[in-house]
């Protein structure tokens, strides 16, 4: 692989975080979570942030940690609604290549259930089923290349990522 950088897109509950930590371990790569810098940035948990500073404010605040952060080497797990900005997006794609971990609305729905205290950036009176069909074209034009991750366990989706990745060399 002769990128330095590969983000990992999709919506919240689709494996960013845990397929990139597996994914880096393969690739020789550093691990970042966008949603950490965030929390440990405002010393809150997201939905905190989320919820303090408003859908518009907290994309911008996305907006500029991804701006304003160094991207090589690591693999970079981002926030959900990242795609919502086209700089950010513009970014990531020119330092590697973006991957879309792809999920179906109902294994969303069964995932963050699960994960109640989950931070999800969305305008008041929106559903997760809203912002799915919001969001999949934005994630689908900015992939590189999508991967269905609801059907294999994290370390198969990690793997098939690698090997795409190196294949793609």
């Amino acid at each position: 692989m002769d990128c330095s950088t590969v983000s990992l897109i999709g919506m919240p509950g689709a494996g960013k975080s845990t397929v990139g930590v597996l994914l880096a371990k393969q690739l020789g790569l550093n691990f970042i979570d966008t949603d950490l810098l965030i929390q440990v940035g405002q010393g809150e948990p997201l939905q905190d942030s989320v919820d303090r500073l408003g859908f518009e404010a907290f994309c911008a605040l996305e907006e500029s940690v991804l701006l304003g952060m160094t991207l090589a080497p690591y693999l970079v797990a981002t926030g959900g609604s990242v795609v919502y900005s086209e700089p950010a997006m513009q970014r990531l794609l020119a330092a590697g290549p973006v991957v879309y971990l792809d999920v179906s609305l109902p294994a969303l729905e069964q995932r963050i259930q699960s994960r109640p205290d989950r931070g999800i950036a969305f305008l008041p009176g929106q559903t997760l089923a809203d912002i799915y069909r919001e969001r999949q074209p934005l994630y689908q034009r900015f992939a590189s290349f999508t991967v269905s991750c609801e059907a294999q366990p994290a370390e198969a989706t990690a793997t098939l990522i690698a090997e795409r990745l190196r294949n793609a060399d």
